[in-house]
């Protein structure tokens, strides 16, 4: 058989560094082809002493059937030493430094890629090292509960006769993928290429419940806003720095694919195959679209939000200031009486003072005169206010 090989997309090492949060590891991995190389032997010694802690699962293939099951990485090189025409297939979690250097010595995988491998935190993106292929994934899943989006990263190393998955994170989850290819071994027989079709299609799958869960946020998020919700504008950010997220999972693989499919006949890539990886680059291609769409809703709904907001607040100036006015008026109303009924309540004092010495005291008109001077002064108090609009 022929060996089919991926052509690589160039892809800048760039390390990122937003909502980064890793789940509980879910054991799983995928398969690898092509026929066995010359590869440098290395001692057993060096691998007896790697535990298996991080590995999920290694199996052998021939033909698209599993031969061999090691129980470690030690056992696994030793078991593919010794069928040449055999395919390796190695699946880790979280593995340690000293289980990725095992591997790299063992299938003379390039320096920059282990590198990637043991830091993870690495933007999708396919390279081709020589002989060997090193696609880097990242999954998402919904986590109802929390109503967040949960990401994992992938690293995938293909070369001539094995497949090495490095999982950082509980997505996804590769078992269902190594089943589904053990149940149909003429697929698994088409090499790693196929195994790798395998584990974009599950991966691209997986976005679509996210997609689910985040359409239904939205919606959500929509009602909040015109409801007056005041943590509204805190869900949006955070939904919104979840999209971002998920824009770097899902756009480079839209590249990616691409740069496969423009190496279908450079590496005599089986039709069927190309028609498979076609159907997950035109799903890729929609999630894009509406994760791009997702976004740009969101910016749209935070402006709006903000306009909802700034309206409100303008209304409960505009409250203030009436209620200020109103209140103003009714001080005017209190301290025009107030000085009303000060005028005879000041000429009153001042006759209620009895002093002996007082002219007035003895004069016939003086209690008619005292009334009738009480009577203007509040008069005239009363027209001037009411000409100012005080009463």
């Amino acid at each position: 058989m022929p060996e089919r090989r991926a052509r690589p997309v160039p892809a800048n090492r760039v390390s990122r560094k937003p909502r980064w949060r890793r789940a509980t590891p879910v054991a799983t991995e995928a398969p690898a082809d092509p026929p066995a190389s010359s590869r440098p032997a290395v001692a057993d010694t060096k691998t007896d002493a790697v535990e298996a802690g991080s590995v999920v699962q290694a199996a052998l293939y021939r033909d698209g059937v599993r031969v061999a099951t090691p129980a470690t990485l030690a056992e696994t090189f030793r078991e593919l030493r010794e069928q040449p025409d055999g395919m390796a297939w190695i699946g880790l979690a979280r593995p340690t430094e000293e289980e990725i250097l095992s591997l790299a010595a063992e299938f003379d995988l390039h320096p920059l890629a282990v590198e990637d491998a043991m830091e993870a935190h690495q933007r999708p993106k396919l390279e081709r090292y020589g002989d060997t292929l090193f696609v880097v994934l990242r999954a998402a899943r919904y986590l109802d509960a929390s109503e967040e989006v949960d990401f994992g990263e992938l690293h995938v190393f293909l070369g001539p006769d094995f497949l090495i998955t490095v999982r950082h994170g509980a997505a996804p989850d590769l078992s269902a993928v190594r089943r589904r290819m053990e149940e149909t071994p003429e697929l698994l027989s088409l090499g790693p290429e196929a195994v790798l079709y395998a584990i974009l299609d599950a991966v691209v799958d997986g976005y679509a419940p996210v997609v689910s869960g985040v359409q239904n946020d939205i919606d959500e998020i929509e009602t909040e806003v015109f409801g007056g919700d005041p943590w509204v504008s805190r869900r949006i950010y955070e939904l919104s720095r979840e999209m971002v997220e998920f824009q770097r999972a899902t756009r480079p693989l839209v590249g990616m694919l691409h740069g496969l499919m423009a190496g279908f006949a450079k590496y005599g890539t089986d039709d069927e195959l190309q028609r498979y990886l076609r159907d997950v680059a035109d799903h890729v291609t929609h999630i894009s679209e509406r994760v791009d769409g997702f976004r740009q809703a969101l910016t749209d709904i935070l402006t709006v939000n903000a306009t909802l907001v700034t309206q409100q607040q303008n209304a409960e100036m505009r409250a203030l200031a009436e209620a200020g006015f109103e209140q103003n008026e009714e001080i005017k109303k209190i301290s025009s009486w107030a000085a009303i009924l000060f005028a005879p309540t000041l000429v009153g004092t001042i006759y209620g003072m009895n002093f002996t010495h007082m002219p007035e005291l003895g004069w016939v008109l003086g209690y008619p005169f005292a009334v009738a001077l009480m009577a203007v002064v509040c008069t005239s108090l009363y027209v001037i206010f009411k000409r100012r609009d005080w009463l």
